[in-house]
């Protein structure tokens, strides 16, 4: 691993670890599977809180665990570090599939045993039509067939897997220990009337928390029983740290935390238990500069601890971070390239009371991803107009490593976002992101805050001109208003596009609704729900209303291919007149591939106006088709709207993760000149090459978005090199425009691709060489080599912007 001077080495144990964690080939492990399918058999009578709390019990008491040499902080979530668990209760039928594919794929590779296709084949009948995915397809009405027939609205992960994408409330945890919460738990059921119904599903409940709870002290025994074992054997040196992890997790995460390493242990703990739990990703860290700080702050003036000691346990935790995996099937995978899990490390931002939040630990955690050089955890810093030079000058310092990290979200918008959603303002103030680029406040928001249903706009338009029908797949999508040669203005044609999104955008409230539904009575999770307030207090599950705050959204995909799609319509065939409607269809439909359909190629992308450089001509013409599925998307609640939370409303999101490629491969070509099956615009940036005017005009393109609607995220991703960050005159330029961006324009959110494209060609052709790459692909980062050809070509492809 290449030596990174300002931020200093890893430690040689901690290369030791990361190096062996890197080169462990991820399998599939069915361990979790077979003991899931053990506790199902055998509580079939018992209510769905009860079965997922004995689920959770049976597997915590029988996997395997392990306790690695060169580790500090214990726990596993398979058989093996990066192996991928299966969660049967989700769905096994891609598993089963693609049993004979997984070591096939064109990245995401995952390697399988014989033998462990042999246990997963054993207990597949007793999933047959028993498992979320079949229940949720069951509710789904007729009127959505031809959607989940043709995947439009990109709802495999949603059937196969839990919901996730949410922080846990680690700061009471910590505080409390889970003997805290156990306590609440006993006093609340003791005061339950069970002549009142609901209280018997309160009961119910309060009985799978308690249980969950012993289950997570056992597991954490299970390790300090291990390390004693381990210590018998080891060096005086590893004998005294493997005793002092035996303590550690006799306590934590039942006890409350009193040290730093008590507290980032419990952390972990935690934080992997619930990803043994269920499945879904995006289960983040949240502000952990904030609710870790006190511990080291104390750690450090008792002359417990030193930075550098922190620092070591700290990139110790991130490379257990990257021990968790997830398999998906390869339609899912298309969405999410690069095995992502999104657990994202928010640092900075304000305090609940408008200070700095800047601390020493917030130092700390950027020094300690800048040292392990990995794609998790996902870090964004929070920006805010007195955010410091030095915290700032560290951030960029960081990001001229080339990982795609940090991330900044601003708390310029997105603060005031909430605030006008009836978030109260000291939560506002507490948000942290999520997953990608999605924010919420930790520990008191509903699952998804974004990620649900995909929506792409420049298939809607395709269908729009087509009367109703899409071209892709010759299905009839909507009502139909008429085909391109019919509309003899634009504004004819902007009419059926609104009305086209309006329907659109109340079907996919219909698959929507009717998936949560489904996960709501199948798989609620229990160890989650507890530590979301106030679950509790409500005796409710996430899912039942038991959060503080619910709010969910879609997301948007093909931002800048319907700017640039409605601008050359306008342009060229409306206005000037030099392309026909019929001419313009017959492109389409053929593809560009005659000379006939270059040449109108070719005026598409040289002629008219392009999103991303400041023209009102692009920029106005996506928003209008945005505000249009605002205001209809406003119209539908979700489904925990009135059980309990604020808010229970959607709102729109661009964090559109990889979804671009996979939603790209089921789209014809389009009237900006996209190929078919070509990946489409990611996030809202504009489309490859098309950005001409440099990073200020994209900022101001993006700026005009209706941002404090589109509160579940605007994802913006930028490419410069290198040899740019090299000169500090140009980092200092890059400062100044981030914060003109988010001071100035309402920018919610930018990231950086720090990589020249000609390494990335490189890197394709020689994959064995450039085995630490690291690339931004959207709201997350990925190893480069483990990426589909398609998405890295997507990366390739975007542009390198100057300063």
């Amino acid at each position: 691993m290449k030596n990174v001077e300002h931020f200093g080495d890893l430690t040689p144990r901690m290369e030791k670890f990361r190096e062996t964690v890197l080169d462990k080939k991820p399998y599939i492990c069915a361990e979790r599977a077979v003991l899931v399918t053990e506790a199902y058999k055998k509580h079939k009578n018992q209510p769905a809180v009860m079965k997922r709390a004995l689920m959770l019990k049976n597997v915590l008491e029988k996997m395997s665990i392990y306790i690695e040499d060169e580790t500090l902080i214990v726990g596993n979530q398979a058989a093996s570090n990066k192996d991928a668990p299966i969660f049967p209760e989700y769905t096994l039928d891609f598993v089963i599939d693609e049993l004979d594919t997984f070591e096939k794929r064109d990245g995401d590779v995952f390697y399988i045993t014989e033998e462990t296709k042999e246990m997963l084949r054993s207990i597949a009948p007793f999933w047959e039509n028993n498992n979320l995915r079949a229940r949720g397809k069951a509710l789904l009405p007729e009127e959505v067939d031809v959607f989940m027939e043709t995947g439009f609205f990109g709802m495999e992960g949603k059937l196969n897997s839990g919901d996730a994408h949410l922080a846990a409330d680690y700061r009471t945890m910590l505080e409390i220990g889970l003997k805290g919460y156990e306590e609440r738990v006993r006093r609340l059921r003791a005061e339950l009337d069970l002549c009142v119904p609901e209280d018997i599903d309160k009961n119910c409940f309060y009985k799978a928390v308690l249980i969950v709870i012993q289950a997570v002290k056992d597991f954490a025994h299970r390790y300090a029983v291990l390390a004693r074992e381990k210590a018998e054997t080891a060096d005086s040196a590893r004998k005294a740290e493997l005793l002092e992890i035996a303590r550690i997790c006799d306590k934590v995460p039942y006890e409350p935390a009193e040290t730093f390493w008590e507290a980032v242990q419990a952390t972990w703990s935690i934080q992997l238990i619930l990803q043994i739990e269920s499945n879904g990703h995006s289960l983040s860290y949240g502000r952990f500069d904030q609710y870790i700080y006190p511990y080291y702050k104390s750690d450090l003036e008792k002359g417990a601890i030193t930075p550098d000691q922190a620092v070591e346990i700290l990139t110790n935790l991130w490379i257990k971070t990257l021990t968790i995996n997830k398999v998906r099937s390869w339609t899912h995978t298309l969405s999410s390239a690069g095995s992502p899990m999104y657990q994202n490390v928010t640092v900075g931002g304000q305090t609940r009371d408008k200070k700095d939040a800047v601390n020493a630990l917030s130092f700390l955690v950027l020094r300690s991803v800048a040292q392990t050089r990995l794609p998790q955890p996902n870090l964004t810093v929070r920006y805010h107009k007195g955010l410091s030079k030095e915290f700032m000058d560290e951030a960029i310092e960081v990001m001229k490593l080339g990982t795609g990290m940090p991330a900044f979200n601003s708390d310029e918008v997105i603060i005031p976002s909430f605030i006008e959603k009836g978030v109260l303002e000291e939560d506002a103030y507490d948000y942290s992101a999520i997953g990608c680029v999605e924010t919420a406040v930790p520990g008191k928001w509903g699952y998804r805050c974004t990620g649900m249903s995909y929506l792409n706009f420049p298939r809607i338009l395709l269908i729009a001109m087509n009367n109703g029908i899409d071209p892709t797949s010759g299905k009839r999508f909507a009502e139909g208003y008429g085909q391109l040669p019919d509309f003899k203005t634009y504004e004819e044609l902007e009419a059926a596009i609104e009305k086209t999104t309006r329907e659109l955008t109340r079907m996919s409230v219909i698959v929507e609704n009717a998936i949560d539904l489904a996960i709501e009575r199948e798989c609620p999770d229990i160890l989650c729900s507890m530590l979301t307030q106030d679950c509790i207090g409500r005796g409710k599950t996430i899912k039942e209303g038991g959060a503080v705050y619910d709010f969910i959204s879609g997301l948007q995909v093909g931002i800048a291919n319907m700017a640039d799609s409605l601008a050359a319509i306008k342009k060229l065939v409306y206005e000037e007149e030099k392309i026909t409607p019929q001419q313009l269809m017959d492109a389409l439909e053929d593809d560009f591939m005659s000379p006939e359909s270059q040449k109108i190629q070719r005026m598409l992308i040289n002629d008219a106006p392009k999103y991303g450089n400041d023209d009102d001509r692009a920029d106005q013409l996506v928003v209008d088709v945005y505000n249009a599925y605002i205001d209809e998307m406003k119209k539908y609640p979700n489904t925990r709207y009135g059980r309990g939370p604020i808010g229970g409303i959607r709102y729109a999101g661009t964090s559109s993760i990889s979804a671009n490629v996979g939603q790209g491969m089921g789209t014809m070509a389009t009237p900006d000149g996209r190929h078919a099956r070509q990946p489409l615009t990611e996030g809202c940036s504009p489309a490859h090459g098309m950005d001409k005017n440099g990073p200020t005009a994209v900022f101001k393109s993006v700026s005009k978005l209706p941002t404090h609607e589109i509160t579940g995220g605007v994802l913006l991703n930028q490419k410069v090199t290198p040899q740019l960050l090299s000169k500090e005159e140009n980092k200092e330029k890059l400062k100044m425009i981030i914060r003109t961006f988010f001071d100035r324009l309402d920018g919610y959110h930018v990231q950086y691709n720090v990589v020249s494209k000609e390494t990335l060609l490189d890197a394709q052709a020689h994959p064995e060489d450039h085995k630490d790459l690291i690339v931004r692909v959207a709201g997350y980062s990925a190893f480069f080599n483990v990426l589909s050809k398609a998405t890295q070509d997507d990366i390739i492809g975007r542009t390198e912007q100057t300063l």
